[in-house]
């Protein structure tokens, strides 16, 4: 709570400020989809690629769907399944982490090997391959993407840790008799938060991005459901005619990633303690 008051009580940068406003409305749209859309999420409302008009403020897709209304649906499901994905990454790779930096030993390089393995086959080849072959239900997608990406945080957290874990207050502890998750949780952890956050900023960013070039793929969030990068593809032959609503779920991807960079950066610098 300390680190949070600080960092508000600072001067908050233009970029700063801008970040946290787009990142405020998306997450109130998301909050709000249901009750602000005009139509259901895969309630067809006439002709296909209708154009612009009072009742259809975007136009329709490709099956006479109400385009607003996807965008709304699309920026709920995959932000909300991004979130998710994100967390579940952490959860597994800051635990590992921490695991692996703390006891050391055998238990630190079995974890690394497995997790050099994992990483020497390029993650949008393992995320299909795996797709493939557990299939692309939400669960499925959530669990493989958090699983391919903790192995980043795997090893951020354990070089970050590692440091941390020699440092003499942590062999009181160990002398002092605390247990394992003591020393992870109240030893190392605080001291290598300014490194997360930033982390798990970026990685919020990487899963979202992901998710939307899985669901352009055709291996991401599956329909009816709506997303941002299915919607790029299936209306894509709108830009021939020079329609541009296609590319609004794809520049709404773009303002989001440089969004949450900015807000990342502006709280990794206040965290670390460095001067403007």
């Amino acid at each position: 709570m300390t680190m949070i008051s600080t960092l508000f009580r600072a001067k908050i940068p233009k970029t700063a400020l801008f970040g946290l406003v787009v990142v405020s409305v998306y997450a109130l749209l998301a909050v709000a989809t249901p009750w602000i859309a005009p139509f259901r999420e895969s309630e067809v409302v006439g002709g296909a690629y209708m154009p612009w008009s009072a009742l259809h403020v975007l136009g329709t897709d490709n099956l006479g769907r109400d385009m607003l209304t996807r965008i709304l649906y699309g920026g709920r499901n995959t932000l909300g399944i991004a979130f998710t994905a994100t967390m579940i990454t952490f959860l597994i790779g800051m635990w590992l982490g921490l695991l692996a930096a703390v006891t050391g030993g055998w238990i630190d390089q079995m974890l690394a090997r497995i997790v050099d393995m994992m990483m020497s086959v390029p993650q949008l080849i393992f995320k299909l391959f795996l797709l493939s072959l557990f299939g692309t239900s939400i669960p499925a997608l959530i669990l493989i993407i958090a699983a391919v990406d903790s192995t980043r945080v795997f090893r951020l957290v354990r070089a970050t840790a590692s440091g941390v874990a020699v440092m003499e207050y942590v062999e009181v502890a160990r002398l002092r008799g605390e247990g394992l998750a003591w020393i992870m949780i109240r030893e190392v952890l605080p001291n290598i938060t300014a490194p997360l956050i930033a982390e798990f900023g970026l990685r919020f960013c990487f899963v979202f991005l992901a998710i939307s070039a899985l669901s352009f793929l055709g291996l991401g969030i599956q329909p009816p459901m709506a997303d941002w990068g299915s919607m790029v593809r299936d209306n894509a032959t709108l830009i021939t005619f020079g329609d541009i609503t296609p590319l609004i779920p794809a520049a709404a991807i773009a303002l989001l990633t440089v969004s949450v960079n900015f807000v990342v950066d502006w709280m990794l610098h206040r965290a670390s303690g460095m001067k403007d």
